[in-house]
């Protein structure tokens, strides 16, 4: 059976909006496709064990991972371990940096946790870091320019070669998501293979 795993970004959770209407959508049209979103640690190389348990014993041609903000970084590097696609949502590259300004205490958006995250966790990232994809023929990524906190040429960049999914305005919540979701599963199914660049 297909599968899709979702990771959501920093301080978000498994009922994030996106994470929603992708359940939604799957529950109403593609039954058929097993859907799992983890509530991931905000320790790092726990939420990295979180995802490597949910992808256990799927074959990576059944296998699609969907990562929005700081999910995406986590999705590359699982993607590369494990040989998978991945769809990368205003994906976060270098998160070591841009999550600098967040140490100290911190409150999860959905669920209240609150909790520390410390220059262990940024070192943590930063250990985490793939330099560079291998085949971009398993990677489609989707931005908006507007995204107001990430730079989303740096996605473009990151992901060269890929097929990319760019959208002129919106912001970091990806608000035309649910447009793009028959593309994800095109993707998810096998479609996009030879693509290379923007669609």
């Amino acid at each position: 059976m297909p599968k899709i795993v979702y990771a959501h970004g920093f301080k978000s959770a498994s009922r994030s909006r996106k994470a929603s209407q992708l359940r939604d959508y799957l529950l109403a049209h593609n039954a058929d496709i097993d859907f799992s979103a983890p509530d991931l640690s905000f320790e790092p190389d726990i939420a990295i064990t979180q995802l490597m348990q949910c992808c256990a014993n799927i074959p990576a041609d059944d296998l699609t991972l969907v990562g929005s903000s700081l999910g995406g970084f986590y999705v590359l590097v699982i993607a590369e371990r494990l040989g998978c696609r991945a769809v990368l949502l205003n994906p976060s590259i270098r998160p070591f940096d841009t999550l600098a300004q967040y140490l100290g205490l911190q409150t999860n958006l959905y669920t209240g946790e609150v909790f520390e995250f410390t220059t262990k966790h940024i070192k943590t990232l930063r250990d985490l870091l793939v330099t560079q994809i291998t085949h971009p023929q398993r990677y489609l990524l989707i931005v908006e320019t507007g995204d107001e906190v990430l730079e989303y040429r740096a996605a473009v960049e990151c992901y060269a070669g890929a097929a990319q999914i760019v959208i002129a305005g919106g912001n970091h919540e990806l608000t035309s998501f649910p447009a793009h979701i028959p593309a994800l599963l095109t993707f998810a199914q096998g479609g996009f293979s030879t693509t290379r660049g923007r669609i």
